[in-house]
């Protein structure tokens, strides 16, 4: 956390992404705005457009609706790269804010440049990588930390990726990858030891923006009860509601594409936040991980006085004396709560009372 040994307990993501649309002012705009809003982590998108797709590889219909071209795929991702030098400098920047630095690689060589120019730690898998096992083996053999994000994804696939990754972190050089070499590093010890050490699982809706009733929220919980990992949600929806619910639902990890301008071209811009809904979205997050607690259900300090005035105790509604019965005629429940517990009423029914009483004194029987 460079110097800052506090570790949010909902780590908000400020995914740049793209949308810097291949412009290093955009790109540091972004960081600027990701630093100012509170974000935890900035994160871009680094690849080699030639690594990345064929020259007939189509675009998605959210990237022809949110651009309005009909441009290639490839055509598209040469206009969103960034040069190589300014990754190390937007590095270097977002440390001296206070942000922890990630970006996610969608090819080998840009792999490297992250794990061994930049030296990053932690590590994004994309949606789209979560079937590239060579790619994936790779991540999970840098010894990074992974945040793998699940869209388009059924549980088998996921399975699937960790029992790479499980491999990729427990085997050794001499042993060779393969599908039953990935299950058997998956079901051993040392494998599902490795993947709670290091990898935090994402849900996503792989669509910008991504409609709410297609959202299925609740899938975050599937993921972690059928792997027992850390879990958070990459977040695609308009708004910020979404996301709350997400760290009301126990995410860890909360990630949302921002933008200096909604209205931009580019593919992901419309399903982004600008700096102010940022802002938001940081401060929702707090209030909603403050608000969760630990989960043990107890009295808060702040009801204690609360407590004593609207609680009730046994009292006296009639007078008593000294061997009086105490019945219903002379015992009753009344406020404050500071008194013997109304609990104990059918205890001291039939008994005989052991000093005077005038109505509305607290019996101490």
């Amino acid at each position: 956390m460079n110097g800052d040994e506090h570790t949010p307990s909902v780590t908000v993501i400020a995914e740049a992404g793209v949308n810097h649309n291949g412009q290093p002012d955009l790109a540091w705009g972004l960081l600027d705005a990701a630093a100012r809003a509170g974000a935890h982590v900035i994160k871009y998108q680094t690849f080699r457009a030639e690594a990345l797709a064929t020259p007939g590889a189509a675009m998605a219909d959210y990237q022809q609706r949110n651009t309005g071209a009909t441009q290639s795929q490839l055509d598209m991702l040469r206009r969103l790269e960034l040069p190589l030098p300014v990754y190390r400098e937007l590095r270097d920047e977002a440390r001296r804010r206070g942000l922890r630095f990630l970006s996610t690689a969608f090819d080998l060589p840009s792999l490297r440049l992250l794990v061994d120019d930049l030296g990053l730690d932690e590590l994004k898998v994309a949606s789209g990588e979560l079937t590239n096992a060579p790619l994936l083996l790779a991540h999970a053999r840098s010894g990074a930390r992974l945040i793998v994000s699940t869209g388009m994804a059924t549980l088998g696939d996921v399975e699937a990726a960790l029992g790479v990754v499980a491999f990729g972190r427990v085997a050794g050089a001499a042993d060779k990858p393969s599908p039953e070499a990935f299950r058997q590093a998956y079901a051993s010890r040392e494998g599902q030891a490795a993947l709670r050490q290091g990898v935090t699982l994402l849900h996503c809706t792989s669509q910008y923006p991504a409609p709410m009733d297609q959202v299925n929220l609740r899938a975050m919980v599937t993921l972690s009860r059928a792997f027992g990992l850390p879990v958070g949600y990459s977040d695609h929806t308009m708004g910020i509601e979404v996301a709350l619910a997400a760290a009301a639902l126990g995410a860890t990890v909360i990630e949302k594409h921002l933008t200096l301008d909604r209205t931009m071209p580019g593919p992901d811009h419309a399903a982004s936040l600008e700096p102010d809904e940022m802002a938001a979205l940081v401060r929702g997050v707090a209030v909603v991980s403050a608000a969760l607690g630990d989960g043990v259900k107890r009295p808060q300090p702040c009801e204690e006085d609360t407590a004593r005035v609207a609680r009730k105790s046994l009292v006296a509604v009639a007078p008593i004396r000294p061997g009086d019965v105490l019945d219903d005629s002379r015992v009753g429940v009344m406020r404050p709560g500071d008194g013997m517990s109304p609990l104990a009423y059918w205890h001291l029914l039939g008994r005989r009372a052991t000093r005077a009483y005038e109505p509305g004194d607290m019996l101490d029987e």
